[in-house]
């Protein structure tokens, strides 16, 4: 059995980020790693030896590609990283074994995500409701999604990242579940992983996916008097936030697809979790 059971997930469009991604990890000192790159709708190939390849006929998307590398590594901890980000430091997944190790409430970490050119990383990066200094840890009650340690058994116990979702807030539902199993997910803002600072582009199936996916958030996890509050937030938030009308009228579609369409499996937290996460600093209807 290996420290950590690595899941790389590309689209095979990034080859020397991969590369990139792929090497930082055989950099690691003091642990041993089983890993897998996972091609969503692509075959792997050129990979360095002992690094095993999945090839999905099709994109299934984001959270399904991950799950799909889940079986086919062995690891006391799993650990996720995207095709684009690279592990900062020799020693880092050494101290995220020795922080579980140390902590058996700790079920997920995330690092602090930097760019290595030093371009100012965005707020959205800092899974907590009020960002302050990035460089702070603190409890994670969001997720940035590249770069991941979790237990094996605290990510059986959430049953894994939700593929229907496809891309998009599938970091939040991860967390409310890794807190409903009774673990706390940690923001390591003193640990490092590099990522550049690119502008995402936001088309028409990003605002649809971005409001169907908060609906299902709120019906897959919440207690029923939960679910209006937290999803006539992000109403409230995209009127204002949202100008474009295009922009606009996707969102709505996408909302109303929410409501329209049920989520495959509904699983509420517990008011316990609620109490939880308010006191982390993020009640869950914002």
């Amino acid at each position: 059995m290996s420290d950590f059971g690595v899941v790389i997930l590309t689209m095979g469009t990034r080859p020397a980020e991969l590369r990139k991604a792929i090497d930082s990890v055989l950099a690691q000192q003091d642990v041993t790693c089983d890993i897998v790159v996972v091609g969503n709708g692509w075959q792997p190939v050129d990979l360095p030896e002992g690094v095993g390849a999945l090839g999905l006929p099709e994109n299934v998307g984001i959270p399904a590609g991950r799950n799909a590398g889940v079986p086919q590594v062995r690891g006391d901890l799993l650990f996720f990283l995207d095709d684009d980000a690279e592990l900062a430091n020799p020693g880092f997944l050494a101290e995220v074994r020795r922080r579980f190790e140390s902590d058996p409430q700790l079920g997920l970490i995330q690092p602090r995500v930097v760019d290595p050119t030093g371009r100012r990383a965005p707020g959205r990066w800092v899974p907590r409701l009020r960002v302050g200094d990035p460089a702070t840890p603190g409890p994670a009650t969001s997720l940035w999604e590249g770069a991941v340690a979790i237990r094996p058994e605290v990510f059986a116990a959430t049953g894994g990242w939700p593929g229907e979702f496809f891309y998009a807030h599938e970091g939040i539902d991860l967390v409310w579940r890794v807190w409903d199993a009774g673990y706390v997910a940690w923001y390591a803002g003193d640990l490092q992983v590099h990522h550049p600072v690119i502008d995402p582009l936001r088309h028409a199936e990003f605002y649809r996916m971005n409001a169907r996916n908060r609906v299902w958030l709120a019906r897959r996890n919440l207690p029923a008097v939960l679910e209006p509050i937290y999803v006539g937030s992000w109403v409230v938030l995209a009127t204002v936030r949202v100008r474009d009308p295009k922009a606009r009228a996707a969102w709505f579609a996408g909302l109303r697809e929410g409501i329209s369409t049920p989520p495959v499996e509904r699983r509420p937290i517990k008011w316990k979790t609620v109490w939880e996460m308010s006191k982390a600093g993020r009640p869950p209807v914002v």
